[in-house]
């Protein structure tokens, strides 16, 4: 059961990705969006969609809001693709692990530099 549920989230993020890119038309989605991870709830009912958006903090904001106006749309168009008896509802969630791992990788580049200069 576990793995039916992590390819199904697999192929539930190819195809909501393929859907946000190809026929979302809205301009307050911002280009520069990933989806990262899709995570559906046992009983197959919802799913949360994990989405990396790179720009302003302003930009993220609209993208989310305006993912979750579309996701009514989102869910009809990705249905088409994955037959499944019910589409799960879809909720839309910031992704921010991409903003921590750069951080923790400025941290490490500055600790780095750091121990140069006191080894000199």
């Amino acid at each position: 059961m576990i793995e039916r549920t992590k390819r199904l989230n697999s192929l539930l993020r190819e195809v909501i990705s393929e859907v946000i890119h190809r026929e979302v038309r809205d301009p307050s989605i911002s280009k520069l969006i990933t989806v990262t991870a899709v995570e559906v709830s046992k009983d197959l009912r919802n799913a949360t969609v994990y989405v990396s958006v790179i720009g302003t903090e302003k930009e993220r904001k609209n993208t989310i809001t305006s993912l979750k106006s579309a996701s009514g749309f989102i869910s009809v168009n990705a249905a088409k693709r994955v037959i499944m008896r019910t589409f799960p509802s879809l909720t839309f969630q910031l992704d921010t692990s991409v903003d921590k791992q750069m951080q923790i990788d400025a941290l490490l580049q500055h600790i780095h530099s750091a121990k140069g200069k006191e080894g000199v």
